[in-house]
């Protein structure tokens, strides 16, 4: 069985990213044709690569490091919740991603996004990074509309036809993340 990360990218507080992470983990694990885990980044503190810290903080600093890298490393895919911010990932997701390199080599993504186009923008932007770290994404999305899916903006109501993508990038994501187990 594949064990698929799903990936709460964001850490902003009063964020929707939890609710729609924790609707993304429902949905999959009822399916049960993966072993799929709920990874908030909020949990892992993460220090701006290249900034020199002070000695006091460069431990947990190390250690925030090596946790992150030992739970992306522990997938063979993974299912990224994102926000758009200004027509791009959040700036701690990207950070978080630029730890990794080996721990997600040749391993498969699919994205779930939410904001007033669904997060798309920040899909395309995900590709993009993802790429040069040999992860291949896959073609179906899940996308909420701040304006559809949630009641005044802060409220997450999806609507049904939604289930209808999620099946699919789940779908697209085993496949590929069976394939891809057999080249690493």
């Amino acid at each position: 069985m594949l064990k698929i990360g799903i990936i709460i990218g964001s850490v902003r507080q009063g964020r929707n990213a939890e609710a729609v992470g924790n609707w993304m983990y429902d949905f999959a694990a009822k399916r049960n044709d993966a072993e799929y885990e709920l990874v908030d980044l909020a949990n892992y503190k993460l220090p701006f690569l290249g900034v020199e810290l002070p000695a006091a903080e460069q431990e947990q600093a190390n250690t925030a490091i090596k946790a992150w890298s030992e739970k992306m490393a522990s997938f063979d895919g993974y299912i990224f919740i994102t926000p758009e911010y200004n027509h791009a990932v959040g700036g701690a997701l990207k950070n978080a991603i630029d730890f990794l390199r080996p721990e997600v080599a040749n391993k498969v993504a699919g994205f779930v996004g939410y904001g007033s186009l669904g997060g798309t923008r920040a899909h395309e932007n995900m590709r993009l990074i993802l790429g040069e770290l040999s992860v291949a994404d896959v073609r179906t999305a899940v996308t909420f509309s701040l304006m559809a899916d949630f009641e005044n903006m802060s409220v997450f109501k999806p609507a049904e036809y939604h289930a209808a993508n999620a099946n699919a990038m789940l779908d697209e994501v085993l496949a590929w993340g069976g394939a891809l187990k057999t080249i690493r």
